[in-house]
């Protein structure tokens, strides 16, 4: 039997021998950053790439995903490694789109490189051949939660159920064979370290449009029923309800309006909002989504408008396994030292590797190459050998300790795992955050 240990030198090898490529293209999807279910040209550049390279493939998921897999015919766990395709919207970023605003101002397009490192450092034959079960890079869409407006779009027209790409994946049936998943984010705290463990709030959201009444502003507007005036009042109740929030559940609340009137001499009459509601378990999400609906309401109730409140499963809560989690740290250790691999804490933002954690074994690791601050105008990866390279090593040598041996390690972290929710149970859940509600005040 070949030693663990010289698998993973010729998998590094293999990474290492097409490390420009890999820089380039993420570089290449910085360049052209597309928003969730818009990302057309780079799932088309991630799916070439996989073909080129061999890989089966499938396309179209959810609009714009990608699955390539490595399948090594043999029997054994099924491992995803994951990559996001999409961008913020943050104009003024220095590598934002012109005409959209979108930009990678979460790193995702060095995801998407880690990703394609580990499938580069798998397909090498002296590698692969060690190896049992299959490996399904996903490449997901809209990971980030954003232009809900355009979401509730498709929604509605049957493209999709869910704002999520992972969650989509979910509920297409991706996920019902994989055992361990795992993906490998940029961030910023200590730069130059490799970031393991943590948890992550969950959420859902909502997008509000208060109706009033139009009327002359200057001439007449006691005529009109201020719809920007509720929307007002509405953000100083919800401001009024934060001395509720329980510490313990780190509930962030951060309503945006979107439309505030259609012009200045026309007493607002179509107002729009979108807000999330986030917090560390579902509970907590519960019940402070109910005080934002009353705070809500009340604004309508002020001014005689009427509101129509959307609310829509956002993210369950990222709890990430701690078995998975040891096998990766011995990983990055080797590659970035002990002192260089630092334990996560609880992070009050979300993301739908969250719904995956509630269903088997995952881990999301950070990869710390990063400067400025995340999703603003200044966020920029520095460090493109630990935010690819080394991101894509420290996730492919896991995959190599959970697969090599007949899979032992995998079955055993996977067995070991204690899934919170059935996917049945799991979309069953998500379904139950939906409502669609119109108060006439």
């Amino acid at each position: 039997m070949v030693d663990r240990a010289d698998i993973k030198s010729s998998f590094s090898s293999s990474v290492n021998s097409r490390a420009d490529e890999l820089e380039r293209i993420s570089r290449d999807i910085l360049g052209h950053p597309e928003s969730g279910y818009r990302e057309v040209r780079t799932s088309n550049l991630v799916a070439d790439w996989f073909k080129t390279n061999g890989l089966e493939v499938q396309i179209c998921i959810a609009k714009t995903g990608v699955i390539a897999t490595l399948d090594t015919g043999i029997p054994g766990p099924h491992i995803a490694v994951m990559g996001e395709l999409d961008s913020l919207i943050v104009p003024g970023h220095a590598h934002a789109d012109p005409e959209t605003g979108a930009a990678h101002a979460c790193g995702h397009h060095a995801q998407i490189g880690a990703m394609l490192a580990v499938a580069s450092g798998l397909l090498e034959p002296s590698v692969k051949k060690e190896l049992v079960g299959k490996v399904s890079f996903m490449a997901v869409p809209a990971e980030e939660y954003i232009e809900l407006e355009y979401r509730e779009s498709l929604l509605e027209g049957g493209e999709i159920e869910f704002f999520g790409g992972k969650q989509e994946f979910i509920k297409l049936g991706f996920f019902n064979d994989v055992d361990i998943a795992m993906l490998t984010h940029t961030g910023g705290e200590t730069p130059g370290t490799l970031g393991v463990g943590g948890s992550n709030n969950g959420m859902i959201g909502k997008t509000i449009q208060y109706i009033g009444t139009a009327a002359h502003a200057g001439g007449s507007p006691h005529l009109g029923v201020n719809a920007l005036n509720a929307a007002h009042l509405a953000l100083g109740a919800i401001h009024a309800q934060r001395e509720t929030f329980r510490d313990a559940d780190t509930v962030r609340v951060h309503p945006i309006i979107t439309k505030g009137g259609a012009a200045v001499n026309s007493v607002p009459a179509d107002v729009r909002m979108e807000t999330y509601v986030r917090a560390s378990n579902v509970p907590a999400i519960l019940n402070a989504s109910e005080k934002i609906d009353r705070a809500l309401r009340a604004g309508a109730l002020a001014t005689g408008a009427s509101v129509r409140i959307q609310t829509n499963p956002g993210y369950l809560p990222a709890k990430y396994d701690d078995n998975l989690t040891e096998l990766y740290r011995n990983n990055a250790s080797s590659l970035v030292g002990d002192d260089n691999v630092i334990n996560r804490n609880h992070s009050t933002g979300c993301t739908d590797v969250g719904d995956v954690s509630q269903i088997i074994a995952t881990i999301q690791p950070t990869a710390n190459a990063t400067s400025g601050n995340g999703h603003g105008i200044d966020y920029l990866v520095d460090n493109y050998d630990l935010a690819v390279l080394k991101a894509g090593k420290a996730m492919g040598m896991t995959v190599i300790d959970l697969l090599a041996g007949n899979g032992a390690t995998g079955n055993n972290i996977s067995g070991a795992f204690k899934a919170p929710l059935t996917i049945s149970k799991y979309l069953e859940r998500m379904r139950s955050f939906r409502s669609d509600v119109t108060y006439e005040e």
